[in-house]
């Protein structure tokens, strides 16, 4: 794989916070479950020495620290591959072991997969063939694997939250960084846009800007859920961080996309937490004069074309039109994947450029099919949020049946208080991301980069534990407890 360098995992300790176990207490331990079908009271064994999700969170930290284009050397071991295939041969033969199928199939996988398909089998009527298989290859058949590696070890709510904090805490690195690098003048391009200190999906602006908008969410979350005092001050900063990373990324796009997730985000929050919802708007108040006024100037370009001193507006435009015409033209098959820079026919007037629209992006390389697919996996990222809190609604009315039902489990063996708590907010905070990561990608060509499909398998992780857990109570209370299998 191309993200490359080691990263290192302790298994000892909780995430920021200190999180409370979340597994059920041990009455009802052998009712729950935590491991795609096994009781609980075997679970934490597991726990210690489960390589699949320790390759996980290595790989994870490779993707997002990208150490090896900071430290001299470190590029030539492909520490990304080592750990992914480690985590892969671990849940495949753990699985084996345990009686079970290769891996679990849900509809987001078959909607990823669906899409690798497409991409494949678009790839003959390519302009282009082995580019776009080469598209396939190197990117996206990386995406698949570690998606599947993500939805068969994402198994329980402490190590959905452990994997959240490696993601928060990688990407607060890089929003640091880049605001550092900004005040010291390094870094910049067009004008004083500052980009990634690191390369990959933060190389540039626009997608450094997105990333900051899509993980924003969750780190709110960790600053919620903390224990410590120490460790919601800790979120709390790393949050600042990303929202002073999308300003000098100067990304027009990370603005819009930073101002609805925020407003979603901020009705949600005064819901659950009003005081803390106040505090933030304060907080933004207080920092919105100390944005430079070369970010307000840009900003505003976006409704006036006289302040676009680059251009980069009326290209967008042309942009757009270019690939819904190059949709039009081959509405079945596409042009091919990743092939819509290639596709420079006499007509085009911006040679050589992406669409910088994600949907367009999908529709202009992968025709009909395509699209199908990408708005079915929208679809289902927004729906899983709402299952989500549906199903911990459900959880909680179970957990309080009266007692002299004496056939049902004790409470704890469908879902604790601080548990359905996080589930709800994290259901809550992954709707935010995903508006978030989705507006700010109608101004970036993103259709096969990591981050949607990281968030997609975080939002769609809590459903697959939650169904476990009502699914558990059922057995043992009765087939009125049955959940039915669908959103």
């Amino acid at each position: 794989m191309n993200e490359r360098l080691a990263f290192g995992y302790g298994t000892g300790g909780r995430g920021p916070g200190d999180i409370l176990p979340l597994t059920p207490a041990a009455p009802g331990r052998a009712n729950a479950v935590t491991h795609a079908g096994e009781p609980a009271d075997v679970a934490p064994a597991r726990e210690r020495r489960d390589w699949a999700f320790l390759g996980l969170l290595a790989f994870t930290g490779v993707l997002y620290f990208r150490p090896q284009d900071q430290i001299p050397g470190m590029a030539s071991v492909p520490f990304a591959e080592i750990f992914a295939i480690i985590g892969l041969l671990a849940m495949v033969t753990g699985r084996l072991a345990r009686g079970l199928p290769v891996t679990r199939i849900t509809p987001e996988l078959a909607g990823v997969a669906a899409l690798g398909f497409v991409i494949l089998a678009t790839a003959p009527f390519s302009i282009w063939p082995g580019g776009a298989v080469g598209t396939f290859t190197n990117v996206f058949a990386k995406v698949i694997l570690i998606y599947i590696l993500m939805i068969n070890t994402l198994t329980t709510t402490e190590r959905l939250y452990r994997f959240m904090t490696v993601v928060v805490l990688a990407t607060g690195y890089i929003a640091t960084r880049a605001v550092f690098d900004y005040a010291r003048g390094i870094n910049l391009i067009e004008n004083g846009r500052v980009q990634g200190a690191v390369g990959g999906m933060f190389g540039n602006p626009n997608d450094l800007a997105l990333n900051m908008v899509a993980v924003l969410p969750l780190s709110v979350l960790m600053a919620i859920q903390a224990k410590t005092t120490l460790g919601r001050l800790g979120a709390a900063f790393l949050g600042m961080m990303m929202i002073s990373a999308v300003m000098v990324s100067y990304s027009r796009g990370g603005f819009v996309g930073l101002a609805v997730m925020l407003l979603i985000l901020g009705v949600q929050l005064a819901r659950r937490k009003p005081a803390m919802a106040a505090v933030g708007v304060l907080l933004l108040l207080f920092a919105v004069p100390f944005a430079p006024s070369s970010y307000w100037e840009r900003v505003a370009s976006i409704t006036d074309d006289s302040l676009d001193a680059t251009g980069s507006r009326e290209a967008r435009r042309i942009l757009l039109t270019e690939a819904w015409h190059t949709f039009l033209t081959f509405p079945f098959h596409g042009v091919g994947a990743g092939q819509f820079a290639n596709y420079n026919p006499p007509e085009r007037l911006e040679i050589w450029r992406e669409t910088h629209n994600v949907v367009l992006q999908v529709a202009a390389e992968l025709g009909l099919p395509g699209l199908a697919v990408f708005l079915f996996l929208l679809y289902r990222s927004i729906a899983a949020s709402l299952t989500t809190r549906r199903l911990v609604k459900r959880a909680r009315g179970l957990s309080a049946r009266p007692s002299w039902q004496a056939h049902a489990p004790p409470p704890a063996a469908v879902i604790g208080r601080d548990e359905a708590a996080l589930l709800d907010a994290h259901a809550a905070a992954m709707m935010s991301a995903i508006v978030g990561w989705l507006v700010c990608a109608m101004f970036a060509s993103v259709a096969y980069s990591w981050t949607f499909y990281y968030l997609l398998a975080l939002v769609a992780a809590p459903v697959t534990i939650l169904r476990q857990r009502l699914a558990a109570g059922g057995r043992a209370g009765g087939p009125s407890l049955r959940v039915p299998e669908r959103v």
